[in-house]
């Protein structure tokens, strides 16, 4: 198989582009991805500095490695989500790479701000399923860590396969709003909410393993232990069915929502009144935000807990 740039010998073929690529010319390709996406969609420049949420896995460590090496200002930022050797070895991968590479990383533990690991928090609050639980405790910490340090923008390492199962979600659901602003490059709505963006968002999944294999890039290959029943794989699976047959599907798929459909959502769409919390002072359209509503049903919880062991 031949390069279809260059005619080198090729190193991966990419079905939606209909194309083969050999190293070089790869990289090429995937660096015109990133940084068309970054330009596209005014997301950051070389003079800002960049915070980038570094989990561990694949998505998160290749965009570390892109930004540092394309000359861009990075900090990674990395919570600790005490989940047992998982959490252990995602710490290790890339406090490791932060060392390696020279670049400056800040571990924030969970426990330190809810006063449980993860997984003792989910046991604790089971009306809550554990991927959206985490998700709002992540972004709460990540966001207040952002503002408090002074970052203006925040970088993730979704890409194409995860957006477009995010729009299939929220379009099986209905969920108007979220397709109202549905984006990979999301403004400050608030003085103490951070910009977010996500430059990988044309690329598939597929194609940042070949990145990662090609640079040798350190990443922890299992999925999170919570994640196992997340609606978000089943909208994979059925997105990765039609693209094995019709390559291309995904990148139609969510692409065509940004520039055709999001439209028409977006006419409807009134931003909601942020306000900030009585308890904590961070913005929330209510009184008082998730976060703080998660720690009261922590401390009832142990509350609870306490009472029935004394009864007992």
């Amino acid at each position: 198989m031949k390069c279809s740039r260059c005619g080198k010998e090729a190193f991966t073929k990419l079905k939606r582009h209909n194309a083969a690529f050999c190293k070089d010319c790869f990289e090429l390709f995937f660096e015109r991805q990133v940084e068309g996406a970054i330009r596209r969609k005014q997301m950051f420049t070389k003079n800002e500095h960049v915070l980038i949420g570094v989990s561990g896995g694949k998505d998160s460590m290749a965009l570390w490695y892109y930004l540092h090496k394309a000359g861009y200002k990075t900090t990674g930022v990395h919570v600790f989500l005490g989940i047992g050797r998982y959490s252990e070895e995602s710490r290790k991968i890339v406090e490791s790479f932060a060392l390696s590479h020279g670049l400056s990383l800040k571990i924030l533990n969970v426990a330190d701000f809810i006063g449980h690991s993860l997984p003792e928090a989910t046991k604790k609050l089971k009306e809550r399923a554990p991927c959206s639980l985490c998700g709002s405790i992540k972004r709460y910490i990540l966001n207040k860590f952002a503002v408090e340090q002074g970052f203006t923008v925040y970088a993730t390492g979704h890409n194409l396969d995860d957006e477009a199962a995010t729009l299939l979600g929220n379009v099986l659901h209905w969920h108007i709003d979220y397709l109202a602003h549905q984006d990979p490059h999301l403004p400050s709505p608030h003085p103490k909410m951070t910009r977010k963006v996500k430059p990988f968002y044309t690329l598939t999944e597929e194609e940042i393993i070949h990145y990662v294999t090609l640079h040798n890039i350190p990443f922890i290959p299992e999925r999170c232990p919570l994640s196992i029943k997340a609606k978000s794989l089943d909208y994979k699976e059925v997105l990765n069915s039609l693209e094995e047959k019709s390559p291309g599907t995904k990148h139609m798929f969510l692409l065509g929502f940004l520039e055709k459909g999001k439209q028409y959502f977006a006419r409807e769409y009134t931003p909601p009144l942020l306000r900030e919390c009585e308890r904590c002072g961070m913005p929330t359209t209510r009184d008082i935000c998730a976060f703080c509503r998660i720690l009261e049903k922590l401390r009832n919880q142990g509350v609870k807990n306490s009472a029935h062991s004394r009864s007992e």
